[in-house]
């Protein structure tokens, strides 16, 4: 008995320390494992979407910040960060997982568990917005989350309302004047709902106080009146890095949401059926999925909307931005589908493409519900758009000539920043606040190819102070401003708008027509010569290093 309990005891020893040495020591062995390069998506100056070897970018000290609060709460028992090369995990979360993307976790929190989604690519998936309301109460943007909250990351303060000749604004304490300067001559404006509760967004650095006076802004809620006092809701320096980590997770592979496939959904021309069955399913995806933001009755006053900027859409009022319909139309069934499956860029609408697509059509035909205009109206046929023209220096050039003389620039500024002279006092339709998009992270809300901004150029988009150039430019000069837009987001990176370290000669390649470089295992590498492993007139380059073709 002695002898088998030794030889028990000395086999579990040597798998143990077998097991340490395989997965432990012999991966550091590895090259591989030292690597900081990975694919990178990337935008051209011609508005194409190509794959290039890039150095992964280290952690600014507030994500590094934020990736210490991650694994001090704990949200690494849930939440895995690795997408794995097997069926379906590259449709659902995006494209495969690379050593380089790691280089700078120390200790590397890949996990197996997936009670919650997995976080590897949910940098830019979400606003800012949308974080801060999902780590107050989660069940405000998805009801049937069990994540806990974490109220003890926010600051809260209970504060009486007073009125002022720019509105009704909170009553000035000395706890107030710890998160506001109060200069008079700048308002920040906030939106409480009806029971008092008001999101205060952080700078983008974290640091407080803020550099203004808190206006309240009660537009949202159409004459109710509000508590004598406001509860602020402030998110403190720990969450602001959270959130900057997890904005950060995924976006060394760059602007590889722009041409997923799994929610890049081309505007069709379907036609969802009436029937209370459709509808009442419609109802429990919207419950599920929508009412967090969007409100039980559709009109954008959801519990988790004084979070969110910009508000959420008000359905009962059945004005949409994203049409391939006239100005003034409801948009198609397919305008709404494709809206739901992609999201909207920049705000806190993420894609939907893991919904069921009947699911998701079922939504729409609850969605129509909140709005008379589609009993008493029907769309227009969806506007015919021609073929985009190749792009080229020269079309280009023109573009920036016609942003000029268009004044994009009055509202996005002069190099695309979204900071133009008339871009604080520009309000939509509802009298809310709007900012102009920021054309230099590449975070178009209505679809990121010229032939989106063509059409957004060419429609307007409803409710907004984006109007139709269709009579003020020819259809030649649109295309022209539609490639220059786009080519503002050039070799940027999506998440800081910073432009990327590539020499003249590898921006030439990926340029060039016959250099594809249309797949992660294809990215064109600067530190080869010729095309690397990108593939050049349509055959594959030579080998890469690990000997991939």
């Amino acid at each position: 008995m002695r002898s088998i309990t030794t030889l028990a005891a000395g086999a579990g020893f040597f798998f143990v320390t077998l097991a340490l040495f395989v997965q432990g020591f012999l991966p550091a062995l590895v090259p591989e494992s030292r690597a900081r390069e990975v694919s990178r998506a990337v935008r051209t100056d011609l508005g194409d979407v190509k794959w290039v070897r890039y150095a992964s970018r280290d952690y600014t000290p507030l994500e590094r910040r934020g990736r210490a609060v991650y694994i001090r709460e704990g949200c690494w028992y849930c939440h895995s960060q690795y997408v794995r090369p097997v069926a379906g995990e590259a449709s659902r979360w995006g494209p495969v997982a690379e050593a380089g993307e790691y280089a700078w976790d120390l200790p590397h929190l890949l996990s197996t568990r997936r009670i919650g989604p997995d976080l590897s690519r949910v940098g830019l998936k979400y606003s800012d917005d949308w974080h801060y309301s999902h780590h107050w109460n989660p069940r405000l943007t998805v009801p049937d989350s069990i994540m806990p909250s974490f109220p003890w990351l926010f600051a809260q303060l209970v504060v009486r309302v007073r009125s002022g000749a720019g509105g009704p604004t909170p009553e000035v304490t000395p706890e107030l004047r710890r998160y506001f300067t109060l200069r008079p001559n700048r308002s920040i404006v906030l939106f409480p709902d009806q029971s008092g509760l008001t999101f205060v967004p952080p700078a983008p650095d974290g640091a407080w106080p803020l550099d203004g006076t808190p206006v309240l802004d009660l537009t949202p809620l159409r004459g109710r009146s509000l508590a004598a006092a406001v509860r602020l809701v402030i998110p403190t320096p720990d969450l602001v890095g959270l959130v900057r980590y997890l904005q950060k997770l995924g976006t060394n592979r760059g602007a590889w949401r722009e041409i997923f496939e799994a929610q890049s959904v081309e505007v069709s021309a379907m036609t969802i059926p009436e029937g209370e069955a459709l509808v009442e399913q419609g109802r429990e995806v919207y419950e599920d999925h929508c009412v967090g933001c969007h409100g039980p009755k559709g009109d954008g006053n959801g519990p988790a909307a004084t979070f969110l900027f910009p508000r959420p859409r008000d359905f009962t009022a059945g004005v949409f931005k994203f049409r391939t319909t006239p100005s003034g139309s409801l948009p198609t069934d397919g305008d709404l589908y494709r809206t739901i499956t992609r999201g909207v860029r920049w705000t806190a609408m993420p894609t939907w493409h893991e919904v069921p697509d009947k699911e998701r059509v079922a939504a729409i035909a609850y969605i129509k519900t909140f709005s008379r205009r589609w009993k008493e109206e029907t769309p227009e046929p969806a506007v015919p758009f021609e073929a985009a023209p190749p792009a080229t220096p020269a079309l280009l050039a023109h573009g920036q000539d016609l942003y000029i003389r268009a004044k994009c620039w009055e509202c996005h500024g002069q190099e695309g920043r979204g900071d133009g002279p008339s871009a604080p006092q520009l309000r939509d339709d509802f009298d809310l606040p709007i900012r102009p998009t920021d054309f230099t992270r590449g975070q178009f809300k209505g679809g990121s190819s010229a032939a989106d901004l063509y059409r957004a150029l060419t429609l307007g988009l409803d409710g907004t102070p984006m109007p139709s150039f269709a009579d003020s430019l020819g259809n030649a000069e649109r295309w022209a401003l539609a490639y220059y837009v786009l080519s503002l987001s050039a070799w940027a990176d999506p998440l800081t708008g910073e432009k990327l370290q590539l020499s003249d000669a590898a921006k030439a390649a990926l340029n060039s027509r016959g250099v594809e470089a249309s797949h992660p295992r294809r990215a064109w590498d600067p530190a080869l010569d010729g095309p690397g492993v990108a593939e050049a007139a349509g055959t594959a380059g030579p080998p890469t290093r690990d000997g991939r073709e």
